[in-house]
Order: structure tokens, then C-alpha cells, then sequence
């Protein structure tokens, strides 16, 4: 296999739910936590492609330590056509299927706001813009130059770089500002979380999507889970630390669930063969069969802003 794993558990908290792994190295640390907003015990889970994977013992929060990792230069267009093992297979490809997921998750939030302005982080080759674009005023900020080349080429407002100060105030206030699973990629999503209520409209709403560290996938799957893939994703969150990092700046959860996802037959056979260790060409057959899929590891999370 690619993926380098070790496993070093012992000395969990009752509370703990992972289950234990027996190990002959125990290790326990401190970190400022960015959902705790403070320092809290961590406990070492085990190793995945050299990074140390550290769990806060208070909220559940999973993060990667991870050295010699630069986002300008990982995604890139390789990250979105079978380049990296853990990226995506043929986003380009599955432009029919990611979009029919997006017009869905339209129809979600305008079960909260029919309209008004949308900013997307983090919004790639822009399809869920077009989709969200139907019913609201979108705008978008998008890290890899191939992908924001390829919105500014359809008509989009989209910023190239990272979501930041000067960014944000290019955009203007907004009333949704959509994280589709982004957030486990930034380095500091306390601040860019804090950026983001800033920005938004009183009553207004941020949607995420993220994987679920607390779910029964994670616990038992541990290093082999989908979703572990450092030093990509950084962070692994949980429900609880999903609500303590947001409650910090006034966001209340209005709703939390995990949801069924429709993505590209493409996709899924890239990620089992990353998952099995078998290398190979990209895949790009599939990529424009839809298949519903839910194994309840990933959540979707809607804040909102007090209105005053």
C-alpha cells in the first residue's frame, strides 16, 4: 500500500468513542483546540502518510500534524482529474452528476432562505454556483487558478486565492456563505469561521459539509477510513466540536443530519482502489453515472447569525 499507517492508542478517556487499540506506546500532548478555544489534552490515534493524527479528549476534534505541505502547489488541476489519490477521479467528467447533487442542495437551503447574495469557498469548477445561481446573486473564492480560469470562462464572480480579510471585502456582505467540504482543508478554520460570520447578514446562514470523526465509519474503520486522507484534510470534526467552534461567534446549529449524496460511479471505484492500495490510471469510466450513497460518516451543518 501507498498509505503509511501506525497505531498508537492507549490512555483514553472514558468518554473516548473510538475503540481501544491496543498498543505498546501510549502518548498524550496538549493543543490549543479551535473549537475549545483553548488548550485541552490530546490523545495520539495513529500515524496515516507520515502525519500524527490527534484527537482533542474534550470535543472529539481530529486534526493532522503535518509537515512540508503547501496548498498553492497540491491543488492544482491534477487534484480535480485523478492526479492525487485523494483528490477527485474526473470532476470535469461528472459535471452532470455533481451538478444534479448540487441542485439538490439548493433546494436545501432555500428551505431556509429562498434568495438573497451566496458566496462559495472553495467552489472549484463553479457547477454548484451555476446550480445556486437559478435562485440567488452567487459569488465564489477558489484556492486552484485551473478551476477559478474555468468560472471566470462561464460568467462567474469568482475570486482566485483564499478566503481572507481582503477577499471577503471584495465579495461584500452576503446572506449564505456554502462550505462544501472545504473546511476540513484549512489550515485555521476557527478564523476563516470567524471571517465568515463577519460577513454575513444578520439572520443570514453558513452550510457545511464535512466528515462526521464521531461516526460508527470512523470509530471502527480508523486509519482506513474514506475520509482520512492527510495531509489534504487537516481536520477531522465531530457534532460537539461542530457546536463549540461555531457558538464562539453568536452561530446557533439550526440543523445537523447526514445526509444521502448522489456521486459518480468514477468516484467511488478511485476511492476503493486508493483504499486498497492499487494504483493505476485515473479513473473515468463511470463518471457520468449517478449512484445514491450514504454510509451516515459525513454531516451537513446549518448555522445561522442571531438577527441582531
Amino acid at each position: 500500500m501507498d498509505d503509511t499507517v501506525k497505531t498508537v492508542i492507549l490512555e483514553e478517556p472514558l468518554s473516548s468513542p473510538f475503540p481501544k487499540i491496543a498498543s505498546s506506546v501510549a502518548s498524550d500532548t496538549s493543543r490549543v483546540c479551535p473549537a475549545c478555544a483553548r488548550v485541552t489534552a490530546h490523545i495520539l490515534r495513529f500515524q496515516k502518510n507520515g502525519s500524527d493524527i490527534l484527537q482533542c479528549t474534550a470535543c472529539g476534534l481530529g486534526r493532522a500534524e503535518s509537515t512540508n505541505f503547501d496548498p498553492t502547489t497540491y491543488y492544482t488541476a491534477d487534484y480535480f482529474s485523478g492526479g492525487h489519490a485523494d483528490g477527485y477521479s474526473d470532476y470535469l467528467g461528472a459535471e452532470a452528476v455533481l451538478r444534479r447533487e448540487f441542485a439538490s442542495t439548493v433546494d436545501f437551503i432555500r428551505g431556509f432562505r429562498a434568495g438573497g447574495k451566496l458566496l462559495e469557498i472553495g467552489c472549484a469548477y463553479g457547477f454548484f454556483l451555476q446550480e445556486a445561481g437559478r435562485h440567488f446573486e452567487v459569488s465564489g473564492i477558489e484556492l486552484a487558478d485551473d478551476a477559478a480560469a474555468h468560472c471566470l470562462g462561464q460568467g462567474l464572480h469568482v475570486l482566485q486565492g483564499v478566503a481572507d480579510q481582503t477577499s471577503l471585502a471584495q465579495i461584500g456582505c452576503v446572506d449564505v456563505i456554502v462550505l462544501l467540504d472545504v473546511i476540513e482543508h484549512l489550515p485555521e478554520p476557527r478564523k476563516t469561521l470567524d471571517l465568515c460570520s463577519r460577513q454575513l447578514n444578520p439572520g443570514g446562514l453558513i452550510i457545511i459539509s464535512t466528515g462526521d470523526f464521531a461516526s460508527m465509519a470512523a470509530r471502527f474503520s480508523g486509519p482506513q477510513w474514506r475520509l482520512m486522507t492527510p495531509p489534504q484534510h487537516l481536520w477531522y470534526f465531530t457534532p460537539e466540536s461542530m457546536r463549540r467552534m461555531s457558538a464562539a461567534f453568536g452561530l446557533s446549529v439550526e440543523r445537523l443530519d447526514h445526509p444521502w449524496k448522489t456521486v459518480s460511479a468514477s468516484l467511488i471505484l478511485f476511492q476503493l482502489r486508493r483504499m486498497f492500495g492499487i494504483g493505476g490510471a485515473p479513473v473515468t469510466a463511470g463518471s457520468s453515472i449517478a449512484v445514491p450513497v450514504n454510509l451516515f460518516d459525513a454531516m451537513r451543518v446549518v448555522l445561522r447569525k442571531p438577527l441582531q
